[in-house]
């Protein structure tokens, strides 16, 4: 029985225009110059690797993730409701406010003791490190950046989303982003006030599910602003140093007043060893020189 337990989408090779194509991006997240880069074929996950699979990992290898090491994760406030019922010694995080290190909060327990995660929602409270721990198992690797975004984008060529550049055509979500006030009130208009379902929503072009919201995705890449501008065209594999790795794809956090990332194009990053409730990962086949028997 495979390892890797999660259907795999053909992605085929191209190029594609990879980068901010609307002026829409934050400076500091260096998403422009748009620039053409082609990829060779490669399988993507079609989901997010969920509970259900992250957890036959666990057991199998008996991983323990950084989170369930540190003792504790971050969890958006939201999601434990009035803060006289929070976990014991759970705290605000200065500067972020509307993050709470919970104690006890991981990929099982997602908001701290007694909680439960669901099997078909992304494994969350997950590093990067975690990421390619699971990767090395189940004979998988991390995307490239550029890989990520050429899959995401579905076949479609300088749009804003993987369905288009409209965010809610014909007043239908297809994405699971905040509604509301950030970070005061979601009103959940798209049917959800946290992670939803991996299969929730429509695939794109090439039947990847959420690539834009629900849960940020990890990428192999380093993070540097400026790569852009000498990024090679085929195949980059990203700068041999960076700012953190690159995460991609947005989540159920994001919004037009505070974070717009849930574009195609959208960049941001963390350190390796940072986990939180809204970050998970896909993963992709390995290049042929890495491929080897099971």
């Amino acid at each position: 029985m495979p390892r890797h337990g999660i259907e795999q989408v053909r992605v085929p090779a191209g190029s594609y225009l990879m980068g901010d194509h609307f002026g829409e991006g934050y400076p500091a997240d260096g998403e422009t110059p748009v620039h053409r880069v082609a990829v060779a074929e490669f399988g993507m996950d079609a989901v997010a690797v969920t509970n259900r699979q992250f957890a036959r990992f666990a057991e199998l290898t008996g991983h323990l993730t950084e989170a369930e090491r540190f003792g504790s994760s971050a969890v958006f406030h939201l999601q434990l409701g009035d803060q006289a019922t929070w976990p014991a010694g759970s705290r605000r995080l200065a500067g972020l406010q509307w993050w709470v290190n919970v104690p006890g909060a991981n990929w099982r327990e997602p908001l701290g003791a007694g909680s439960a995660a669901e099997e078909e929602h992304p494994a969350v409270h997950i590093s990067w490190n975690d990421a390619l721990a699971y990767c090395e198992w189940a004979g998988r690797a991390l995307p490239t950046e550029a890989q990520w975004e050429y899959a995401a984008r579905g076949g479609l060529e300088g749009a804003r989303y993987p369905w288009g550049d409209e965010l809610t055509p014909g007043n239908r979500h297809r994405c699971n982003i905040f509604q509301g006030s950030f970070p005061q009130l979601d009103t959940g208009d798209d049917g959800f006030r946290a992670t939803a379902p991996a299969r929730s929503f429509e695939p794109n072009g090439y039947g990847l599910w959420q690539m834009s919201g629900n849960v940020w995705e990890w990428c192999v890449d380093w993070f540097l602003p400026r790569y852009y501008k000498r990024s090679p065209e085929l195949d980059p594999q990203g700068p041999p140093f960076g700012e953190g790795r690159v995460m991609r794809g947005g989540s159920f956090l994001c919004h037009e007043s505070y974070c717009n990332r849930y574009r195609v194009s959208a960049r941001s990053r963390n350190s390796p060893d940072s986990s939180s409730s809204h970050c998970g990962f896909r993963t992709v086949s390995r290049p042929p020189e890495r491929e080897d028997a099971e």
